[in-house]
């Protein structure tokens, strides 16, 4: 796990941190930021694998931030967090990208393997556009 790069977007603090210190005990290589646009800015200027992401923060919310995520980074994938009041939400988060959805509070083993799972897609994703570009480059 030590090699996957998370991100973690929440705006409740305690839940961040107590999440983060939880993580890092399992050897896993997690930052967080509070909000939405704070995340963008992240991912414009660091290689993340997986976006663990609120669905309900103020401001820009889960949904608005996935949207303007993957449009700028399409490959990665992205695990919505979201208490029992916004499941609908969480599924329509998938509709627009996102990898799963977790209710609050889960399992950290739970989310680990959400994580493990979502990095093998982006890989897999990655893998694919390398033989894509691998074959039209022979073409020339």
């Amino acid at each position: 796990m030590h090699n996957i790069k998370v991100l973690l977007v929440d705006d409740e603090r305690e839940f961040s941190e107590t999440l983060i210190k939880r993580m890092k005990k399992r050897n896993v290589d997690i930052t967080g930021v509070r909000g939405g646009e704070e995340a963008l800015q992240t991912l414009d200027q660091s290689p993340i694998d997986v976006v663990i992401l609120d669905v309900r923060m103020p401001g820009m919310d889960g949904i608005e931030t996935l949207r303007a995520l993957k449009k700028r980074h399409p490959l990665i994938e992205v695990i919505m967090l979201t208490g029992h009041a916004s499941v609908e939400v969480a599924v329509q988060g998938m509709e627009f990208g996102a990898f799963d959805y977790l209710m609050k509070p889960m399992q950290i083993d739970d989310l680990l393997y959400k994580i493990q799972d979502a990095h093998q897609q982006k890989i897999i994703q990655e893998q694919k556009i390398d033989n894509i570009k691998r074959m039209t480059s022979g073409r020339e």
